[in-house]
């Protein structure tokens, strides 16, 4: 019996390929693609206050683009080549058809794949920590902190937690799809990036309304579903597991939410819809790492404890630890990521199924990952206790990493230039400087300057925009 001729292997299509999982795994990079390009673009926007807008959208859109060029340049390699040392590969560029067109390191995939997979995932890392620094880093400064940070830390957490041959991976960590790597890491190096940078200027802390909630919820919402992509593609296969960890993850995020606003609802009387969009954040970092290996019970489970412990620390404990009230940390990146994020990897650790974690390493050893719940049902309470062990001390690598590697990075890019906006700038905000502002058209007698208009220029300094009767006039 012949193959049907789409699935007889050519040079095109070698026999290790599989075209589905190869299908899936593209449809899923661009849909983490999409949480940053346009998700986090518009809801960074819309979170901030108006005058913040442009600035805020802007640095998630400019790190996009280097990160990606950083990541074929060296970053890819460093990550998951040759190991360097134990916790970082050799670096080299990503470029060649012949490194791009043979088999990936994992799945039945081309490496092309592969690197863009994993580019995106690095992106999404360094633009959350961009939520932390809104509203006053110079962005000169950050321009250079995007690829500096890449390099010295991202790498590091990956290569150490995801590559076979780093040392943690090699120890039994489980981080499924990012918990540690993507979430903690942000979470951490946001909040010490803000400490170094300082806060916003004092007006902006005290009144810091959204400018537009309903753009802000469609951002969300980008984010919530393109998470489907996120945990789904990271068994780098479209299998039994990838149907799980995106059951899980909606499911959890889903129980997050409701959780968040039955404890608005009952301490301030009014369901928010700022926390529910915070509590769908805690639910999809909270289940990342156990995604794809604990049970949709458990998930629910994590789901109640993101809702909840998160909640707890943004909302009660924020307001009585020094330094969490010392540092600015404008949309809670701290709350929502690095707690968040060790949190759902320390569940992992609770309740990591064995059969779930053969199913989706598929490796010969894979009877040394088990949730310490299994590990008490099953007699092997010592292994249950390590793997517990395993998760805590990836956790602390994680933040000893970020915060010792993001101050120098801080330190260094302070000698060339400043951290922080000018007090000009802090003051007015996009125009001052991009030059450009979000709205179009403002009340109140504000002016436009140098907008088009059906192909003609018009110095707009002579004229003034009003509101009558719901319509806008020049005059």
């Amino acid at each position: 019996m012949e193959l049907p001729s789409n699935l007889i292997p050519d040079e095109a299509s070698p026999e290790w390929m599989n075209k589905g999982d190869n299908a899936w795994q593209l449809t899923t990079a661009t849909l983490v693609g999409l949480q940053t390009i346009p998700g986090l673009v518009i809801l960074y926007g819309s979170m901030v206050k108006r005058k913040w807008a442009i600035n805020s959208a802007f640095m998630a859109f400019y790190a996009f683009a280097m990160v990606l060029i950083c990541w074929v340049g060296w970053g890819f390699r460093m990550s998951f080549g040759d190991k360097l040392v134990f916790f970082l590969g050799k670096p080299g560029v990503a470029l060649d058809e012949k490194f791009l067109l043979k088999r990936a390191f994992a799945g039945y995939l081309p490496t092309a794949t592969m690197v863009f997979f994993q580019s995106v995932f690095e992106a999404i890392t360094v633009v959350l920590i961009a939520g932390s620094l809104l509203g006053r880093m110079n962005f000169r400064a950050w321009i250079l902190f995007v690829p500096l940070w890449f390099t010295f830390s991202y790498t590091i957490a990956a290569f150490s937690i995801w590559c076979p041959q780093g040392w943690l991976a090699k120890l039994g960590v489980i981080d499924f799809a990012g918990g540690f790597v993507i979430h903690l890491s942000a979470g951490v190096a946001g909040f010490t990036a803000a400490f170094w940078v300082g806060p916003r200027a004092e007006k902006d802390r005290r009144n810091c309304p959204p400018n537009n909630v309903i753009l802000m919820l469609a951002g969300a919402g980008l984010l919530w579903m393109g998470w489907s992509g996120f945990n789904g593609g990271a068994p780098f296969v479209a299998s039994t597991i990838s149907g799980l960890a995106i059951l899980n993850t909606h499911v959890c995020t889903a129980t997050s939410i409701l959780t968040w606003l039955l404890l608005d609802s009952l301490f301030f009387g009014k369901p928010s819809v700022l926390g529910a969009i915070q509590g769908m954040i805690t639910g999809l970092v909270c289940i990342t790492p156990a995604a794809g290996v604990v049970q949709c019970w458990a998930a629910i489970i994590m789901g109640i404890i993101s809702g909840s412990v998160p909640w707890y620390t943004m909302m009660v404990l924020h307001n009585k630890v020094k330094l969490l009230k010392l540092v600015d940390d404008p949309i809670a990146i701290f709350h929502t990521h690095a707690i968040a994020g060790g949190l759902g990897g320390i569940l992992t650790g609770f309740f990591a199924v064995p059969k779930l974690c053969r199913l989706f390493y598929m490796v010969t050893d894979w009877e040394k990952y088990l949730g310490l719940v299994y590990g008490l049902q099953n007699g092997r309470t010592p292994a249950g206790f390590k793997q517990m062990g395993i998760q805590i001390a990836a956790m602390g690598f994680v933040i000893v990493l970020n915060v010792v590697v993001t101050s120098i990075i801080c330190w260094f890019i302070g000698l060339i230039v400043r951290l922080r906006m000018s007090d000009e700038e802090l003051e007015n905000g996009d125009d001052a400087v991009h030059g450009e502002e979000a709205f179009a058209l403002w009340h109140e007698g504000e002016r436009l300057v140098g907008r088009r208009h059906n192909n003609k220029v018009y110095d707009t300094h002579e004229f003034s925009f009003v509101e009558s009767k719901g319509e806008v006039q020049m005059v």
